[in-house]
Order: C-alpha cells, then sequence, then structure tokens
C-alpha cells in the first residue's frame, strides 16, 4: 500500500517551491511506493509581488502580531486524505511565519491535517529564521502535529550584502547578479542540492527511524546557526514587539507610523546592528558555553 506524502507551501516567488519540490524528489521517483500531493496555500486576497513599497512594509504589525487572513479552502482530495507525512514549507516574514503560514495553522484545515502526523519544516530565508521556528514550533505542539525534523535554507552572503539583494528582490524584482551585488535569496546550487534531504528523509522514514533523522541533517548542512544573528532576533522581537502593538492600537495614525517604522528599520540594519555585532563579539568570551549550548538547540527540534 502506498504511502501519502503531502507538501504543504505557500511561495510567491517560486524559490521555496523550488526546495520543497527538489526535497520531495526521491519520494517522486518511487511512485510505486509513494503518493505524492503539492498543496500551495492560497490566500483569498494574496499579496503583490514584487511588493509595492508601502504594502510591504504595512503588513508588518499583521505579520509580526500573527494576525490571520481568510485563506480558500485546500482541495478536497488534500482533506480527504490521511498523510504520514507533511513537509511543510514556509517563509518568514517580520521575524514571523508569514501571514499565509499563519493563517493557515489557525485555520480548522491545519488541524485536520497535521493531527498525529509527522512533520519536516524547511524555511528558505534571508538569514534569520531560528525564533521564528520556535513559534512554528508551538503552533505544531498545539495542533499536536510530530515535528521530526527542520531544514533551513538561507542566504550564504553577509547580513548586509543580503539586505541589499532582497530588497532589490522583493520591492524591484530582481533576482538575479547586477554590478557588484550576487543573486539574492538561497543560490541555486543549494536549491537543486536540497533533494540530499529528501534521500535523508526518505531513509528515515523507511526506517521509521524518526529519532535519528535531525541529527543527520544537520550533519549534512541543513542548518546553519550564526550566533550574532540570533542576538539581532532576539533584539529584533522585543522591538518588534513595541512598534507592533502601537501601531494596531493607534489606528488613525497608522500610515505615519508605517512611515516611522520604517525609518527605524533602516536604521536598526545599518547604525544598531553593527553595535550589536561589536557587543556581540566583545562578549562571546563570557557567553562561550551558554551560545554553544543554544546553538545546539537551536539546530534540533525540541521545543523549551
Amino acid at each position: 500500500m502506498k504511502k501519502n506524502i503531502l507538501v504543504l507551501y505557500y511561495t510567491q516567488t517560486g524559490q521555496l517551491e523550488d526546495i520543497v519540490k527538489n526535497i520531495a524528489r526521491p519520494f517522486e521517483d518511487k511512485k510505486d511506493e509513494y503518493q505524492v500531493t503539492y498543496y500551495n496555500i492560497k490566500m483569498k486576497e494574496d499579496f503583490p509581488f514584487p511588493w509595492p513599497n508601502d504594502v510591504f512594509f504595512n503588513t508588518f504589525p499583521e505579520s509580526y502580531l500573527q494576525i490571520p487572513s481568510e485563506i480558500l479552502p485546500p482541495p478536497d482530495e488534500v482533506l480527504n486524505t490521511k498523510y504520514d507525512l507533511i513537509i511543510f514549507g514556509y517563509q518568514v516574514w517580520y521575524l514571523t511565519p508569514s501571514i499565509p503560514i499563519i493563517s493557515f495553522l489557525k485555520s480548522s484545515y491545519a488541524a485536520q491535517l497535521l493531527k498525529d502526523t509527522p512533520v519536516v519544516t524547511v524555511s528558505g530565508t534571508r538569514n534569520m529564521w531560528m525564533l521564528s521556528q520556535e513559534k512554528l514550533k508551538v503552533y505544531l505542539k498545539d495542533l499536536k502535529a510530530k515535528l521530526i525534523g527542520n531544514i533551513a535554507l538561507v542566504d550564504r552572503h553577509d547580513n548586509y550584502t543580503s539586505v541589499l539583494t532582497v530588497i532589490r528582490w522583493m520591492i524591484g524584482g530582481q533576482k538575479e547578479k547586477s554590478g557588484i551585488l550576487p543573486a539574492a535569496g538561497v543560490s541555486y546550487q543549494e536549491i537543486n542540492g536540497a533533494v540530499k534531504y529528501g534521500h535523508i528523509i526518505k531513509s528515515h522514514f523507511r526506517n521509521n527511524d524518526f529519532e535519528g533523522l535531525q541529527p543527520d541533517l544537520v550533519k549534512n548542512g541543513a542548518i546553519e546557526i550564526r550566533p550574532f544573528l540570533v542576538r539581532v532576533e532576539k533584539v529584533g522581537n522585543k522591538i518588534f514587539t513595541i512598534w507592533s502593538n502601537l501601531i494596531i492600537k493607534k489606528k488613525e495614525k497608522r500610515p505615519l507610523l508605517i512611515k516611522f517604522f520604517k525609518v527605524y528599520l533602516m536604521a536598526a540594519i545599518w547604525i544598531i546592528s553593527p553595535i550589536v555585532l561589536v557587543l556581540h563579539l566583545l562578549t562571546t568570551p563570557i557567553f562561550w558555553f551558554k551560545r554553544q549550548k543554544e546553538k545546539k538547540y537551536l539546530q534540533g527540534i525540541n521545543l523549551k
């Protein structure tokens, strides 16, 4: 009897779709053993791409506060099937799983599909995904899903180069290299190479050995933790909490506050972030063991 595999994701640019399809390819190659189904989450009112500048920043408070929007129902064939494994692809908006992903997780469909089902989460991001994954872990636990693995593919360029390339891509629509700037996003080499993670997942799935899956994925490069960026995320979450609540509460001043937030965000990236980096480097000897312990935790799938 065939095993049912669901590849669940949301994508705007197509990058994440390419990643999850490559991960699913080893299962597709064994059509006599596996039935692979793809479910791309669809919003009732989708977000534009490329993003108009004002729209991108205007999604911030709802993104960060995890306020859902309406999604279209999944196809009946998806809802009426019990899956043996779900590959769950998501992206990060403002240090949080994106609005389409949150909207799905807060829908009745999520409970129906995820309950008691092994799930491997897959993200394709600029570089800051760690605390967003922690938020996703909470949802999966509440939905009684079984998180068995996590893969986090990132832009390997330095933090500041990736800021410039992702803005060029998100707002200008250009992913490819231009001038001195490299191509944006996860490299084509890593996207195409993601098939290796599918082979690892299939091997553990076939042997019913989920205990060793995440260590095997980590050993093969599925997770990169940059302690400096973990620190940036922690600071960012604290400040984003203040900004998002202020914008939501002061509805009549929202357009003005969004403009102020945009200025703050640029200042945080180009001024505050370097200061955080210097402080991080200076305190490395003091917090070395603590950071190594935290790194090991974030590479894993358990929830504190």
